[in-house]
C-alpha cells in the first residue's frame, strides 16, 4: 500500500520539549530564590521535579504546588518572579529540532500529508507549533483534549487522526521518540513506525514493540519514506 500520510508526536520529536522545560524551571527556582525563597536551588529543583512526576509534565500549577511543598503556603512575591522568569526563557527555548522545517517542507513537496497526534492539551500544543512557526504544514492535529483525555498508547488519538485525513493504517507512518507511547501505540493498529532517537526517547518497556525504523535526526525520514514506495 501506498504511504499517503505521516503522522508526527510533538514534544521531543519536533520540538526539544525536555531542553525548553529544563531550561525554564531552572530560571523560575533561581527567580524564586532571588525573591527569598530559603532553599538551595539543587534541592528545590529536585522538589519541582518530583510534583512532575506526581502531576504531570503539562501541570499548569507547578509553581503553586512547589511553594505549597517548600513552604507550607503560596509566597505571592516568589511565586510571580517564578512565572515570569519561566515563560521569559520559555519563548525563548521553543524551538524545532535541527532540520525540522527543511524536512517538513521536503515531505510536503513529495506530496505528503502531514498531521500531529500529540499528548499536551490543544492549546499547549497549538501555541508550540504557532511559536516555531510551522502551522501551516498540518493538514490535522490531534490533541488530548480532541479525544477526551485519551493519551498514547491509546488507540483513540491514531484513529481520530486517521478519520479525519481519510487514510488508512497501512497508508500512515508514525514518528516519535517514546517507544512505549508512540511507538507501541501506533504498532497496534497496524501504522509503520520511526523512532525518533535524537530526541528524549524512554527506554523500551515490557509492552513496547520494536519500530520498524530508526532515526538520529530528523532529515533521514525522507529516504526511509523513498525506501517505502
Amino acid at each position: 500500500m501506498t504511504i499517503k500520510a505521516v503522522l508526527f508526536d510533538l514534544d521531543n520529536t519536533l520540538v526539544d520539549f525536555l531542553r525548553m522545560k529544563k531550561t525554564s524551571t531552572d530560571a523560575a527556582v533561581s527567580a524564586m530564590i532571588d525573591a527569598g525563597l530559603p532553599m538551595k536551588k539543587e534541592k528545590a529543583l529536585k522538589i519541582l521535579w518530583d510534583l512532575y512526576d506526581d502531576y504531570g509534565i503539562e501541570y499548569g500549577n507547578i509553581l503553586q504546588e512547589f511553594l505549597i511543598k517548600a513552604l507550607g503556603r503560596i509566597d505571592w512575591k516568589m511565586l510571580s518572579n517564578g512565572i515570569i522568569a519561566y515563560r521569559r526563557v520559555k519563548v525563548s527555548f521553543l524551538q524545532p529540532y535541527p532540520h525540522v522545517i527543511t524536512t517538513l517542507i521536503r515531505l510536503k513537496k513529495m506530496g505528503y500529508e502531514l498531521a500531529v497526534v500529540s499528548d499536551a492539551p490543544r492549546m499547549r500544543a497549538w501555541l508550540r507549533l504557532a511559536s516555531m512557526k510551522i502551522t501551516e504544514f498540518f493538514d490535522t492535529v490531534i490533541t488530548m483534549d480532541d479525544v477526551g483525555g485519551k493519551l498514547k498508547p491509546d488507540p483513540a488519538p491514531y484513529k481520530l487522526a486517521l478519520k479525519k485525513m481519510g487514510v488508512k493504517p497501512d497508508e500512515v507512518v508514525f514518528v516519535g521518540d517514546n517507544p512505549n507511547r508512540d511507538i507501541l501505540g501506533a504498532s497496534k493498529l497496524g501504522i509503520k513506525t520511526v523512532l525518533a532517537k535524537y530526541g528524549e526517547w524512554s527506554r523500551p518497556g515490557k509492552d513496547s514493540v520494536k519500530p520498524d525504523y530508526e532515526i538520529d535526526d530528523i532529515k533521514q525520514l525522507p529516504k526511509i519514506l523513498e525506501k517505502m514506495k
